[in-house]
């Protein structure tokens, strides 16, 4: 006689992954035994190996070998299995037939069993004719009339799982760590990355530090990427609520750090439009670095012109630094006349030192002033 019976749950150690098998250890003479393909994924990968802890559930035993399972697959889904299924909450294995009123007929083994429309999916729902013809998990939430009515859910399964994979993810997880993760999808506001299963949202202002307008453009779908975790909100009574937020910035050298030595108050440079706001103009100067030109500094203009009507973003704009504040990442800018401006009145200068000294051009003497 074994000590288990058919659905006990147990939480044990594999022992060894060997062929189509995978052995755990039950504190007995013999070991355990649970089919490589329930721990086999999409990809045909094997997720466990040698020591990691893992929950099955007693189907049988054959002589003195004991086999547990993830699930009941859908031929030894008999009825009372499927009853033993009910009372111990044990996924089940079935098979989605045809789309019926109000959800989905689905074989259990030789059983027929309903699924709601509310409880096919969790996160990442189909559309209906999508469910058609594939082999899933559920839990069933109603056993009544000796099996002759059945209710399942695929919904409960996924969100008992997705709860656990978070649980599990918010004790390795949290701020300041390196993560690796890859993008999942991209919005107009940033970013999703999975990490673990886990999608984590890295925001657009926390690409880089240089202005990143389009997503796209500096990201793709599939990408690899290394982050650091800025933000770790996880919800133990709702682990769906669980936000984590990411930058690659936070791993980039501040460019403020060094602003000092490149610019400095006085000196001119050109750059280019980098934002307009009412307020005047953000001119970046540097990768990273923008100064502002207040619109009081700008010529033909009022505090009421709409400076968006009159320059462009990416638009050149020769300008002088006034003020550095690298404690609040500021720089203050007015303009200047561009290099091309001053070329011209260099040469023009030049032209009338050449000239005969005894001329007076009181135009080249302001110039010279």
């Amino acid at each position: 006689m074994t000590q288990f019976n058919t659905g006990d749950e147990i939480e044990t150690t594999v022992v060894q992954v060997s062929g189509d098998t995978v052995f755990i250890d039950l504190g007995l003479k013999s070991e355990g035994f649970v089919d490589k393909a329930d721990f086999t994924d999409e990809n045909g990968n094997c997720t466990v190996k040698e020591g990691d802890k893992v929950k099955v559930y007693f189907v049988g035993s054959n002589r003195d070998e004991l086999h547990f399972t993830t699930k009941i697959k859908g031929e030894n889904a008999g009825l009372q299995i499927l009853e033993n299924a009910f009372n111990n909450a044990l996924p089940v294995e079935g098979h989605v037939e045809k789309e019926i009123k109000g959800g989905f007929e689905v074989k259990l083994g030789q059983t027929r069993a309903f699924c709601p429309y509310s409880q096919m999916g969790y996160k990442n729902r189909l559309e209906p004719a999508e469910y058609i013809g594939k082999t899933m998990t559920f839990l069933i939430s109603e056993f009544k009339n000796e099996g002759k009515n059945i209710i399942v859910s695929n919904r409960r399964l996924e969100e008992e799982t997705e709860n656990a994979k978070v649980n599990a993810l918010s004790g390795k997880l949290s701020e300041g760590n390196i993560v690796s993760g890859t993008v999942k999808s991209i919005q107009s506001y940033g970013a999703f990355v999975d990490i673990d299963g886990f999608q984590a949202l890295l925001p657009i202002s926390e690409i880089s530090h240089q202005r990143v307008n389009d997503v796209s453009e500096v990201l793709s779908v599939g990408q690899k990427i290394e982050a650091k975790i800025i933000k770790a909100d996880w919800n133990t009574q709702h682990p769906d609520r669980s936000k984590v937020s990411l930058s690659l910035k936070a791993l980039e050298k501040d460019p403020w750090e060094n602003v000092t030595e490149a610019l400095k108050p006085g000196q001119k440079i050109s750059g280019k439009i980098a934002r307009i706001a009412g307020f005047g103009l953000f001119v970046n100067l540097l990768p990273g670095i923008d100064g502002l030109v207040h619109i009081s500094e700008i010529e033909d203009v009022s505090t009421t012109t709409n400076l968006s009507k009159k320059f462009k973003v990416g638009e050149e704009f020769d300008v002088v630094v006034q003020k550095i504040d690298v404690a609040n990442k500021r720089i203050s800018l007015s303009p200047a006349t561009s290099a091309e401006q001053d070329n011209e009145a260099e040469t023009y200068l030049e032209s009338q030192d050449s000239d005969d000294g005894d001329t007076y051009n009181p135009f080249a003497a302001l110039l010279k002033k």
